[in-house]
């Protein structure tokens, strides 16, 4: 699950200071607020993702769309290596250079395990309050350089067997998404930095309802 989705948080070379450590409560309103406005999202991403195996962490860029409230497209590489799509209550994770494609079920029909880590690659766009207080500790808010940091921990123990926590930038003019982070439960970590981001832009619906070729080899990972 680590290699299909890509989520991470803002960069941190300046000092990161304690933002109302007794009270997120305006950050948060602030955020859920924003969220009403939102139909649809696109971006460029940076992902960087950093294993204990390896000295230098690896490096890709892609592109990402959301068509809310669950239907998103991730492409990682150009052309794209791989790409996962979600629409309604199924997700394909494509590998076009392998023409090979993996099928996961969705929705109420998804494992448990999995449901969980969805709603965790899904926080920079939380549904309701309820359901985020539902889900997530609240362990840091911190402000740097223009961007809100808000660390959370998964309150669900089959989402922390998966991670640890997560990190989640948000613009401080406007509450916007500008980057997520994941960190594994072995210590390693994904990291997705936005660009050229663009709210409610006009999406084909088409993009994410994707029909595997003839020639693709269809595979179920979770024997469903």
């Amino acid at each position: 699950m680590k290699n299909i989705f890509p989520l991470l948080l803002a960069c941190a070379f300046f000092c990161a200071s304690p933002l109302l450590a007794d009270d997120p409560a305006p950050v948060l309103n602030g955020w859920f607020a924003a969220q009403q406005k939102i139909q649809a999202w696109s971006a460029d991403f940076i992902q960087t993702r950093s294993l204990k195996s390896l000295t230098q962490p690896l490096i890709g860029h892609g592109h990402v769309s959301f068509l809310m409230p669950d239907d998103f497209r991730w492409e990682l590489g150009h052309p794209a290596q791989t790409i996962a799509i979600r629409h309604g209550d199924q997700m394909y994770v494509v590998y076009p250079h392998l023409k090979r494609a993996e099928l996961y079920p969705m929705g109420d029909n998804a494992p448990a395990q999995l449901r969980a880590a969805l709603s965790l690659l899904q926080a920079g766009f939380p549904k309701s309050r309820d359901e985020f207080d539902a889900q997530y500790n609240i362990l840091s808010l911190t402000q740097t350089n223009g961007n809100y940091a808000l660390t959370l921990q998964p309150k669900s123990p089959s989402a922390r067997q998966m991670m640890s926590q997560l990190q989640i930038g948000l613009s401080a003019s406007d509450y916007s998404l500008t980057s997520t982070e994941l960190t594994f439960a072995d210590g390693s970590s994904l990291r997705n930095d936005f660009t050229n981001i663009v709210l409610n832009p006009s999406l084909d619906k088409t993009m994410f309802n994707w029909t595997p070729p003839a020639d693709y080899n269809v595979v179920n990972p979770l024997g469903q």
